[in-house]
């Protein structure tokens, strides 16, 4: 028999500088009159919030705004946002930032259609409906989280991520405007950036990849290896950070529909268990896992040097995947992510727990090494 495939994405998604402006206009297509704007307090305090309500009115519509977002999104900030949604009688979700907002983003929207606690969701496809539209307007290049539907939540009792993995969550509506990144600052574009090449490279050497997540996770790989360093280095050009915005959008297309791996069932441990920020702890553990992957399909390992600009030719595909492994480990250098756990304040004695919650992860599933329990403990350590 042979293989069957599925493909999940929002389905009307808007690219390019100004789109930010239609965001009212997608409001009133879909017959919704009020929204809760979820965001950060960074983002409120840039004035961006006050900007969408603006947008939003020139509609006649209604916005409010929750602005307390986490930056690893908690059970506790969903249910706050669940309730201002319901206090405010809300009827859409509008979530404004980067992965944090559209998690918490997700979570009320979930809730708010279902009932319950965020908690309830955890896993694949465990909602029953979607009633409450949501509208993703995306404000850093690297999570993809405003077209996935991928949601991860903290539960603040557990000190884990929870990894909600369901097509109800997907947003009816992505936008990606350039122009709302300019100003990120460079450590933040660095993280984000390390995040889509993690979506881009798990999402290849997945096993549960296909045609369609190969061609879009390698032409992601490309467009980070030649625009993150400039990105990075200078926030005002425009060309990187559109191409690195388009970047992320292309690896959330892979990994949305061809899962991830250990690097992102690692990072969640670190993310739920001290608090750490999800891109820096992807571009750390990415070279370790992928270390461990090598072996189970060198050949994609290859294809990925190549996409980085590597040249590989007259290598065999065992040395070539060497090469994938050592650019992506200078890239990270490049970009100035710290190059161990140490530095983030991981401790050693923490790991046992952490890799026994790794192999519970959701995204394991689709790792292309199977893994034992020791297996990611060393990872781990290697990593510290």
């Amino acid at each position: 028999m042979e293989k069957t495939y599925s493909f999940f994405m929002p389905t009307v998604n808007l690219m390019g500088p100004g789109t930010f402006n239609q965001a009212g206009e997608r409001m009133k297509s879909l017959n919704c009159k009020k929204a809760l704007i979820v965001t950060d307090k960074g983002i409120k305090d840039l004035g961006m919030a006050d900007e969408l309500k603006e947008v939003i009115k020139k509609e006649g519509l209604e916005a409010v705004v929750y602005a307390d977002t986490a930056p690893n999104p908690t059970d506790k900030n969903v249910a706050e946002g669940e309730k201002m949604f319901k206090d405010e009688n809300c009827d859409i979700v509008v979530s404004l930032g980067g992965g944090s907002s559209h998690d918490c983003g997700k979570g009320v929207r979930i809730v708010a259609s279902n009932g319950g606690n965020i908690r309830d969701y955890e896993g694949l496809d465990q909602s029953e409906k979607a009633d409450v539209p949501m509208i993703a307007i995306n404000t850093t290049a690297g999570t993809a989280s405003e077209m996935t539907r991928f949601c991860i939540i903290t539960d603040t009792e557990r000190k884990i991520k929870m990894a909600i993995v369901d097509w109800r969550t997907t947003p009816d509506v992505s936008i990606n405007d350039p122009l709302t990144m300019m100003k990120k600052p460079p450590q933040l574009t660095a993280a984000t950036g390390m995040d889509a090449l993690t979506h881009a490279v798990e999402g290849y050497v997945s096993v549960d990849h296909t045609p369609v997540t190969d061609a879009v996770a390698l032409k992601a790989i490309r467009l980070i290896s030649e625009n993150l360093r400039t990105a990075v280095a200078n926030g005002d050009d425009f060309e990187a950070r559109d191409n690195m915005a388009y970047a992320q959008f292309l690896a959330g297309m892979a990994f949305n529909n061809a899962g991830l791996g250990f690097v992102h069932a690692m990072a969640h441990q670190l993310g739920g268990f001290y608090d750490l920020p999800h891109g820096v702890c992807n571009a750390i553990l990415l070279p370790h896992v992928e270390s461990f992957n090598l072996i189970a399909s060198p050949e994609r390992f290859k294809n990925i040097a190549e996409a980085m600009g590597e040249n590989v030719e007259g290598l065999s595909d065992r040395e070539a995947a060497e090469v994938a492994l050592e650019a992506i480990k200078t890239l990270s250098v490049d970009i100035g992510i710290p190059e161990g756990l140490e530095e983030l304040g991981v401790k050693e004695k923490d790991v046992q727990i952490m890799a026994e919650n790794a192999m519970k992860d959701v995204c394991s599933l689709a790792n292309p090494r199977k893994a034992k329990l020791e297996d990611i403990v060393e990872i781990f350590k290697g990593a510290i």
